[in-house]
């Protein structure tokens, strides 16, 4: 079946972030996500899942464990399991990216008290 953001499961996180899953299975996740300008997710790692996020449009800050790196369009960057990070949108446009992760994150998250803006 084809899929894109207009008929996938949405969902909201963060600032008012939202998320549309394209794959959602126990062995891999991959979401459109579009963050509003100003808007950031909480600092976390993963027990098990290894992300890779990429940048669709606009340009995004992610910290990863203590490490800021600015992605562009059509830039990316893996984060493996158990690492700290963060991802921001310090511009005031929205920024279009993908998160795909393997295995699927979904109960694997863990929040990090210490917070970088």
């Amino acid at each position: 079946m084809k899929i894109s953001k207009h008929n996938a499961e949405h969902y909201l996180w963060g600032d008012n972030c939202d998320g549309w899953h394209l794959v959602k299975n126990q062995e891999l996740s991959i979401i459109h996500e579009h963050m509003p300008g100003n808007t950031s997710e909480v600092r976390h790692y993963h027990l098990h899942s290894r992300q890779f996020f990429f940048i669709l449009s606009g340009s995004a800050t992610l910290e990863v464990n203590g490490q800021r790196n600015i992605l562009k369009p059509q830039e990316g960057y893996e984060v493996p399991p158990q690492v700290p990070h963060q991802i921001f949108n310090h511009t005031g446009s929205g920024v279009e990216l993908l998160v795909i992760s393997q295995p699927n994150s979904k109960g694997d998250r863990v929040l990090v008290n210490n917070k970088f803006t």
